[in-house]
């Protein structure tokens, strides 16, 4: 996950301009109308935003869903349609934007984080929502598309959720979003616990480099999910004319998993920073066993190279100095010699051993 990824325009720029998205990052996009009542379900791909025109006349639910990278005279056409305000037509378009509720007069607009997971790389991708009377608006510019459970349970004729007003459509798209966090952070989950496993049996760099990016990938994650919490607080906390107040019910519950899922990052961000003090104590330990060894190693040698230095100084060699070394002269010396040091370095490790030094 890069550390920044908001698209913006030059300083400068006037207000609402709509700028194509770059053709390096460009995904063709979709478009899929939903219209329902309780009784009646209408699915369609669109090859254009004016089609949606005459459904909105009809006395029903409908849901227009946008997936990829919509250029911005699609975008206009989508904003004439339904009076999306142009500022937040500027949002859709520069993704990366922070998680925010923005209330206009006859509409609502949410922008959330749907988080991913690509192997052990996490990312994030934008969702864009508009509420409307009897109209939702979404917007995901990622490869697949998220809502396609919430798509299912519309056509379920045996479902209830066709009875509920475009507030409850729109509950439903927000609670899918934010619920994605739970198998990602699950994932991250069992990542940490094989990389726990692995730096208690073995400390390598590879071990080390993995660590710093969960830290990091976790911490990115935190900075762009931490913000959902407030967008549902907002959207419990003050009044809206377009949220029933039994639709309320759902949003705490979806308030709820957001709590959780920040729960949940918080204790694996706390983790992350206990494995990283057990990798450095497990490296000091490692470190000083090995200098422990090497001085036991050298504390053996010191008397025998001390005994070999002083035999080596071959003072007294043919004199008859009464300070000379007889034992140069002794037919045993050498061996005699040998058997001292060896019983000297012995004695040295049952000491060592009995002290538990090693």
């Amino acid at each position: 996950m890069t550390y920044f990824t908001k698209r913006y325009h030059a300083p400068g720029t006037p207000p609402g301009t709509l700028v194509q998205v770059e053709p390096s990052e460009r995904r063709p996009y979709t478009l899929c109308l939903m219209d329902y009542t309780e009784h009646e379900w209408i699915e369609r791909d669109i090859a254009s935003p004016v089609e949606c025109k005459e459904f909105l006349d009809r006395d029903s639910i409908t849901w227009i869903h946008v997936q990829g990278h919509v250029d911005p005279d699609s975008m206009r056409q989508l904003g004439d349609l339904f009076s999306l305000h142009a500022l937040a037509l500027e949002d859709v378009l520069n993704s990366g934007q922070r998680p925010k509720l923005d209330v206009y007069e006859d509409q609502l607009f949410v922008i959330l984080n749907h988080p991913l997971m690509d192997g052990e790389t996490a990312s994030v991708e934008q969702v864009s929502l508009f509420l409307g009377d009897r109209y939702v608006v979404s917007f995901h510019q990622g490869h697949t598309d998220p809502f396609e459970p919430v798509r299912k349970r519309l056509r379920n004729h045996g479902g209830h959720m066709r009875s509920f007003t475009a507030d409850y459509l729109f509950y439903a798209l927000l609670d899918v979003t934010i619920d994605e966090g739970f198998p990602v952070l699950e994932s991250f989950g069992e990542y940490i616990e094989k990389l726990e496993e692995e730096i208690l049996e073995r400390q390598t760099g590879k071990s080390l480099k993995r660590l710093h990016q969960y830290k990091r990938e976790l911490l990115l994650l935190r900075r762009m999910l931490w913000p959902q919490r407030e967008v549902l607080n907002t959207l419990l906390r003050d009044e809206h004319p377009l949220i029933t107040a039994n639709i309320k019910v759902y949003l705490r519950d979806c308030y709820d998993h957001t709590i959780q899922i920040m729960d949940l990052l918080e204790s694996y961000r706390d983790m992350m920073t206990s494995m990283l003090d057990v990798y450095l104590s497990s490296n000091s330990n490692r470190l000083n066993e090995v200098m422990r060894v090497l001085t036991v190693i050298a504390t053996i040698f010191i008397p025998l190279t001390f005994i070999v230095g002083v035999y080596g100084m071959n003072f007294g060699v043919r004199t008859h100095s009464p300070w000379a070394m007889p034992e140069l002269d002794w037919q045993y010396g050498y061996p005699l010699l040998w058997l001292v040091m060896i019983a000297i370095a012995i004695g040295m490790v049952i000491y060592f051993k009995r002290r538990k030094w090693f």
